[in-house]
């Protein structure tokens, strides 16, 4: 499966973003999904995810503010990004988990103060 991850850019503290990641095939529906970062400096850390039945996990650092979903007849993720912290500047990554492990090319979130 292929991943495109969209949504990234410069935001101010406080602000809202959305993310988004089409998988292409036509399995998207079996697939957890999953959206990590990479902060600058920092290892990489799993942001939220959500299973194939709709369970969903969120870091506590984003508890609250982010609210991931998905999609299964546009085999599309989402990942609504909402009060903004400086803290929250990082590359996101899609990632699907069926049998395999794939990821998605990275989209950069600016926070600014």
């Amino acid at each position: 499966v292929q991943l495109q991850a969209s949504g990234g850019g410069l935001v101010q503290a406080g602000g809202s973003l959305r993310l988004s990641c089409a998988a292409s095939g036509s399995w998207f529906r079996f697939y957890d999904m999953a959206w990590y970062r990479l902060p600058p400096g920092k290892q990489r850390e799993l942001v939220a995810g959500v299973t194939a039945g709709g369970t969903t996990k969120y870091a506590d650092s984003v508890k609250g503010r982010f609210t991931i979903s998905r999609d299964n007849a546009q085999s599309t993720v989402y990942l609504q990004m909402n009060s903004l912290k400086p803290e929250d500047t990082a590359v996101y990554y899609c990632h699907a988990h069926w049998v395999s492990d794939y990821w998605g090319q990275g989209t950069l979130v600016t926070v600014s103060s």
